[in-house]
């Protein structure tokens, strides 16, 4: 067994040998200046989490992200099948504008008493209310895309059950796609009456609230074992002679006609919102470019050379650096990079797994090093709450983080 001193010396040797091998990334080191612009995002959610479902939570919340430098949320606007704000186009097809108040206390996983929940507020019209007064830019998320919940979960809307024909359907005719644990069905982005709903939706929420734009996930696409229901089958005989689609989902010749058939829906549903609101920034958060293609028929790199995105958040949710860092150096990341901002999504935490504050500095330092425009964080909750570490040593970590305070990076003008 070494002694004290000689196993001090070993380590220090060992650690120096590791700094020529592995570069270094240091976050005093990457601090923006005065003049840099720079996205400080955080997603907002209604998952774990019930930072919506009071005024003065809501505010409060707001207040503490300007304190610390934020310049940017993503509230949710759609998922579960609902609205969180009062939708006439919601309402019209799932039969209720907003989210209901028995729903809401599902996904926090607690019952909300008379005074909380969305039921009789415009949620939204508070988060831009309270975001502008406080110099931040609201951006509502549009998270479920085309996903919904399966008629079976008590969280959920009718939708389902509503539209059965709006679905669509694997080889062997079955509609159910596991989330993890979660059952979900997805909506048929390839026919009309789905098309119109999605883009009434947003075009609802961009002419109603003063919002600086939208964002859609990794949901604005549809799971690449889907697209075998009648309606689409059809529709791909009717391109391709009468043959039928492939066998194997994966083929790739089937993945890109469908992707092709959703990045046309994008240019209209981009259509339709600068029609409404010029300056509303199309925002989307996908996965990195070949998983979201061959698993989600997202074809984002094909979207923004179209020019149909104008801000880019990718999820990348990796805790090995070197891996992080790899998806930040891709060439389509760094060609969509000199044409709009491109940020990264870092993950704060969920329920279960806490991220460290030492690993979120760490990449948002590398965002940085490869001059990419800033990042956001899922989710809010986990930013300071929903951790093994004190919530002053994680507000800490984040003034370190945004010592200053900094435009977001934009091409509006």
């Amino acid at each position: 067994m070494l002694k004290r001193k000689s196993w001090l010396g070993l380590c220090i040797v060992i650690g120096l040998m590791f700094s020529l091998i592995i570069p270094t990334i240091s976050l005093s080191q990457s601090l923006p200046t005065k003049a840099a612009r720079e996205i400080r995002g955080v997603w907002i959610t209604n998952v774990d989490s019930d930072v919506l479902f009071t005024r003065d939570r809501l505010a409060t919340a707001i207040k503490d992200l300007r304190s610390l430098n934020f310049n940017t949320i993503y509230p949710v606007a759609w998922n579960w099948g609902y609205t969180t704000y009062p939708s006439k186009v919601a309402k019209k097809i799932v039969g209720s504008s907003f989210m209901p108040k028995k729903s809401a206390g599902i996904l926090i996983g607690r019952t909300l008493n008379k005074n909380e929940g969305l039921e009789r507020r415009d949620v939204m019209q508070e988060l831009v209310t309270q975001g502008h007064k406080n110099g931040l830019a609201v951006i509502p998320w549009f998270e479920f895309g085309f996903m919904l919940p399966a008629a079976t979960d008590p969280a959920g809307s009718d939708f389902a059950k509503l539209h059965p024909d709006w679905l669509t359907q694997k080889q062997d005719g079955g509609t159910i796609w596991k989330e993890g644990k979660d059952p979900r069905v997805w909506l048929n982005p390839f026919k009309p009456e789905v098309k119109k709903f999605i883009i009434d939706l947003v075009v609802e929420a961009v002419g109603k609230y003063d919002v600086d734009g939208i964002q859609f996930d990794d949901h604005f696409g549809l799971p690449s074992e889907f697209g075998y229901d009648s309606f689409t089958v059809n529709l791909y005989k009717s391109e391709h002679q009468g043959q039928l689609p492939p066998k194997d989902f994966k083929n790739e010749a089937w993945i890109n006609w469908r992707a092709d058939k959703i990045t046309l829906l994008m240019r209209d549903l981009f259509t339709a919102i600068k029609a409404k609101n010029p300056k509303a920034i199309v925002s989307i958060s996908p996965n990195p470019q070949i998983f979201a293609k061959s698993f989600f028929l997202q074809d984002w790199a094909k979207w923004e050379r179209q020019g149909l995105v104008e801000e880019l958040l990718i999820q990348v949710y990796r805790d090995k650096l070197s891996t992080f860092v790899g998806e930040l150096q891709k060439p389509e990341v760094k060609l969509a990079s000199q044409h709009i901002p491109v940020g990264i999504g870092i993950l704060t935490g969920v329920k279960p797994k806490p991220i460290p504050m030492q690993q979120i500095q760490t990449q948002i330092a590398a965002v940085r090093k490869e001059g990419l425009a800033g990042v956001s964080f899922f989710f809010y909750e986990t930013l300071w709450k929903l951790t093994s570490e004190p919530a002053a040593a994680r507000k800490d970590g984040f003034r370190q983080a945004f010592a200053q305070s900094v435009a977001r990076s934009s091409i509006i003008k």
